[in-house]
C-alpha cells in the first residue's frame, strides 16, 4: 500500500517515514512539508536517518494526495481542512492524528468520509485505546461518588493545551457518567474557586523536557483512589498505530473511524 506522510520532517514525520519503510506490505509513496522549508528536496530516506529511497520531500499537498493510497497527517488543524478536501478530490483514504481539531476540522473530515475511509484519533497508540475503553468503563461503575481528574504531561514544545488525548479520556469518562463533558469539564483553577463541583471531570495539564506523552484518569474517593495511567516514552508507539492504521484502510468502504475501529473492539 502506497503511504504517504504530511508534515514528513517533524519529529512525528521521521517518525513515520522510518516506520513505513519498516513495515511489510507498505511502500512509501512521498512525503510534504511547508513551503520553504529546509526538508524540501531532501530524500525522505535521509530525513528518516536510513539510506536514500529515491523520493524527496516535496511541498505540493494536492501530488502527494494523488500518489498515495492513503495518507498519513500529523500536522496543524489549518492543514487537516485542506488535506480532508483532497482526500475526497483524489478518492485517497486519510488517517489524521493532528490534536487541536475543533468543529470545523471535524465536519470537513466526515465530508471526506463520504467518499473515503478516514481515520480520526487524537492519540494512535494501541494501549491509549484499551485505556479509553477502560475510563469509559470504570467511569460508568463507579459513579458520582468519585471524583475524576486527568493529569497529562508533555514536551515543552507541545502547543495546545490540555492534550488531545486527555480530552478524549475526559470524553470516555463522560459518556460513562452519561454526561456532556462540555458541561462537566473544568480545564482552569486559579485563586479562591471554591469546593470542587459536584460531577466535575478535571484537567490538569503539565509541559516540560522532553515528555512523549504521560496521562493519568484519576477517580477519587472517601477512603480510596484509582489511577489509570499510560506512560509513552517513545513516538514509535504512535508510528505503529498510525501506520496499522492506513494498512488497515485498503478496501474499506467510506466513512470516519476511529483506533478502536482499526482495532476491531467493541
Amino acid at each position: 500500500m502506497r503511504i504517504g506522510i504530511a508534515g514528513c520532517a517533524g519529529r512525528m514525520g521521521r517518525m513515520l517515514l522510518q516506520t513505513v519503510l519498516a513495515t511489510d506490505g507498505a511502500s512509501l509513496a512521498g512525503g510534504i512539508d511547508r513551503p520553504g522549508h529546509g526538508a524540501v528536496g531532501v530524500d525522505l530516506g535521509t530525513l528518516a536517518g536510513t539510506s536514500a529511497v529515491g523520493v524527496v520531500a516535496g511541498d505540493d499537498p494536492a501530488a502527494l494526495f494523488a500518489a498515495s493510497d492513503v495518507v498519513i497527517d500529523f500536522t496543524a488543524p489549518a492543514s487537516v481542512l485542506e488535506h480532508a478536501r483532497l482526500a475526497a478530490e483524489q478518492a485517497t483514504a486519510l488517517v489524521v492524528g493532528t490534536t487541536g481539531l475543533e468543529a470545523v476540522h471535524r465536519d470537513a473530515l466526515a465530508h471526506a468520509g463520504r467518499t473515503v475511509p478516514v481515520v480520526v484519533a487524537a492519540n494512535m497508540s494501541v494501549g491509549v485505546t484499551l485505556l479509553l475503553g477502560l475510563t469509559r468503563r470504570v467511569a460508568e461503575l463507579l459513579g458520582p461518588d468519585y471524583d475524576i481528574e486527568i493529569v497529562e504531561m508533555h514536551h515543552r514544545h507541545k502547543v495546545d493545551a490540555p492534550s488531545g488525548t486527555a480530552l478524549a479520556l475526559g470524553n470516555a469518562a463522560a459518556e460513562g457518567r452519561g454526561v456532556a463533558l462540555a458541561d462537566a469539564a473544568v480545564r482552569v483553577r486559579d485563586g479562591q474557586t471554591g469546593p470542587r463541583p459536584a460531577g466535575a471531570i478535571g484537567f490538569a495539564t503539565l509541559r516540560g523536557g522532553d515528555v512523549v506523552g504521560e496521562h493519568t484518569v484519576i477517580f477519587a474517593a472517601e477512603g480510596e483512589r484509582i489511577e489509570l495511567t499510560h506512560r509513552a516514552s517513545s513516538r514509535t508507539v504512535f508510528a505503529r498505530g498510525a501506520v496499522r492504521a492506513a494498512l488497515w484502510c485498503a478496501g474499506r468502504p467510506p466513512g470516519v473511524y476511529s483506533m478502536r475501529d482499526v482495532l476491531g473492539l467493541e
